[in-house]
């Protein structure tokens, strides 16, 4: 009779997931001594149960074995640290010879613009520059405009400011004006009172005076 083939998944049923694992770690392990025996290799296993249970298989020491694979993993880690190191260095250097290629094209345009180096250029090429360089100056001028009109905008903005506080200064100097001037007249007026009280007091001394004349007299 034919066995079916074994579904890779877990075993639900717990004493049927049991009796495979001892089945299948022990065909393991001697699978792994058959190996060692067979192809004088130093093999290695390490097996943890569900419940946590060690079973173990080493040719020779299995502190041997770990230490052996530690090392060779380590080294393993630097020649693989290595390899990107020196991917990363290749990337780097490409990155910067074509950094130093675009730089050189830019100075030998600039240079050009310029009106240098113009020797090896073709009719085309002349041509080309012509049309950059009248769009580059139109482009200036139209920025140039722009500066020009917020500048103006700005000076109109502050004298716009600057009337207003004009304005306000005119006003207040005004309203001051009409307050001294009332403080003036008040003054003027209270000036004018005193007067007339002191003659009124100077006409009824002067009565007084004639009446104790006429008594002496008329002693």
């Amino acid at each position: 009779m034919v066995r079916g083939k074994t579904q890779m998944r877990r075993i639900e049923n717990e004493t049927s997931r049991q009796v495979t694992f001892s089945k299948r770690r022990s065909g393991l392990l001697k699978k792994a001594f058959e190996l060692s025996v067979l192809c004088d290799a130093e093999v290695g296993v390490v097996v943890f149960s569900s419940r946590g249970k060690l079973s173990e298989f080493s040719s020779s020491s299995m502190q041997r074995s770990i230490e052996r694979y530690k090392s060779y993993a380590k080294e393993k880690n630097l020649k693989h640290r290595g390899a990107e190191d020196n991917i990363q260095l290749q990337l780097c250097k490409q990155e910067a010879a074509s950094v130093a290629k675009e730089i050189q094209l830019l100075e030998t345009s600039k240079r050009k613009l310029l009106g240098e180096s113009l020797e090896t250029c073709s009719t085309d090429e002349l041509q080309g520059l012509e049309v950059q360089l009248e769009r580059s100056l139109t482009n200036i001028r139209l920025w140039k405009k722009h500066m020009l009109t917020e500048q103006i905008a700005q000076l109109k903005a502050r004298e716009k400011m600057l009337l207003e506080e004009n304005a306000a200064l005119d006003r207040q100097w005004k309203e001051e004006c009409l307050q001294h001037s009332a403080v003036s007249e008040e003054a003027a007026h209270d000036d004018r009172t005193s007067q007339h009280t002191e003659v009124e007091t100077d006409l009824h001394i002067g009565l007084l005076g004639r009446g104790r004349t006429q008594c002496l007299l008329q002693a």
